[in-house]
């Protein structure tokens, strides 16, 4: 079953929701927080990166941060930016853009169905990041972030989603970047009850994006729990705040790769050698990939179409039949000596919301030498490598748009 339970969120008030709202902690660096955040006293950057309000090299991972970003939320919350519900509630959030929208539940998710694995996960996660996140946690006492996780399709939750859809929504803005935000309350009990009944009968759901911050959760609770032995189950820090979408409303767009070298060879000589797992055409403009196992190459101010060739992946492996996996198994590795994407330092990762023309910027400022343009995992590979026990391939989904943080709260002392 998947446990969804109500609680009692903080949040903005509707007329502060788009001054307060941010994108995800992980998707900014300092810097860019820094800038962000610029005239905006409200921010929820300032509690889920508060090394913006100290000088670029003090250490982001200190106490000191944390602890900053507690002060910030709790003034936000005595300032009456934020209020808290006066009963445990659930909560809707519709991300709406390019004319795509998609509807979730926003709720708490238990942390023992997370150990257990029926909060299926895709993807290794590092330490370092990890405890950042349950330092974070615990220090601030609230769960800050997002976890966005997905089902496969149910026609009773969509049904309880649309209704609880059907009035006005409580906040509703549209960021700069062209995302509409919509948010609902789910208080009345019935409708609660409903709604947790419905997800109930879900057998698994999967982490689309997330896992450190479903890590961290975990972490707490396993710090918590050591710490307080005759935990009942039921206090807040067993669960985790959650979103869950259903899998066919959800967007993946592809996740490009810039390499700062050709390590020994030429471009001719380094694509004659990649002909022999892939069919080569030069190509007179940008590629963005429009078939799977189909890749664009920019070298050299001039665009190629790779096609990889039958019997050099296993089409029936999850993982090593994505794209992802194809490339650095075919051409990063055994071409350009990159085995491991993740430590690297020649290669880079680009989101594929920044489309191919960052691509080509990047090539030709010199920073990189060659670029590579993918074509998007679906969700139904994402599901199918979650489901065999497999971990995808780094850097492999960029999930679009992205979960605001600062829509809602969840406090460990509720």
């Amino acid at each position: 079953m998947a446990i969804v339970r109500p609680f009692r969120g903080l949040r903005p008030t509707p007329d502060k929701a788009a001054q307060v709202a941010c994108p995800p902690y992980d998707v900014l660096s300092s810097e860019e927080a820094r800038a962000m955040a610029e005239g905006n006293p409200i921010t929820f950057l300032r509690v889920d990166k508060a090394e913006l309000e100290f000088p670029p090299d003090f250490d982001q991972y200190s106490e000191e941060v944390y602890l900053r970003g507690k002060e910030n939320l709790f003034r936000l919350f005595k300032d009456g930016v934020l209020i808290q519900d006066a009963t445990p509630c659930l909560y809707i959030y519709r991300l709406t853009w390019q004319g795509r929208s998609q509807t979730g539940l926003a709720a708490l998710s238990s942390v023992d169905e997370y150990d257990q694995g029926l909060i299926k996960k895709h993807e290794h996660i590092r330490p370092v990041k990890m405890h950042d996140r349950a330092n974070h946690i615990q220090t601030i006492g609230a769960q800050v972030g997002l976890v966005f996780t997905t089902f496969k399709h149910s026609d009773e939750i969509g049904a309880a989603l649309a209704k609880a859809t059907e009035a006005k929504p409580e906040v509703d803005f549209e960021t700069k970047d062209g995302v509409r935000q919509e948010w609902w309350v789910i208080s009345d009990q019935n409708e609660i009850d409903r709604m947790v009944r419905a997800f109930a009968k879900l057998p698994e759901v999967y982490i689309a994006d997330g896992h450190h911050r479903s890590a961290a959760a975990s972490e707490v609770c396993r710090r918590m729990r050591e710490a307080n032995p005759n935990y009942t189950g039921d206090e807040p820090f067993n669960y985790f705040l959650n979103v869950l979408f259903p899998d066919e409303q959800l967007r993946i767009l592809p996740y490009n790769r810039v390499v700062a070298d050709l390590g020994e060879y030429t471009i001719d000589r380094l694509l004659e050698k990649a002909s022999e797992k892939f069919e080569i055409s030069k190509q007179g403009g940008d590629v963005a990939p429009q078939n799977p196992h189909e890749f664009g190459v920019y070298c050299d101010k001039q665009w190629y179409l790779l096609k990889a060739k039958p019997g050099t992946f296993d089409a029936g492996s999850p993982t090593k039949s994505i794209d992802a996996s194809i490339l650095a198994d075919n051409f990063l590795e055994p071409l350009l000596g990159i085995t491991d994407p993740k430590t690297d330092k020649r290669i880079d990762f680009v989101g594929g919301i920044r489309g191919t023309k960052e691509l080509v910027k990047l090539v030709d400022s010199g920073k990189y030498k060659i670029a590579f343009s993918l074509y998007a995992t679906s969700v139904a590979q994402l599901l199918a490598v979650a489901d065999a026990g497999e971990v995808m391939p780094p850097k492999s989904t960029w999930f679009e748009p992205k979960l605001f943080s600062g829509m809602v709260v969840h406090l460990l002392t509720e």
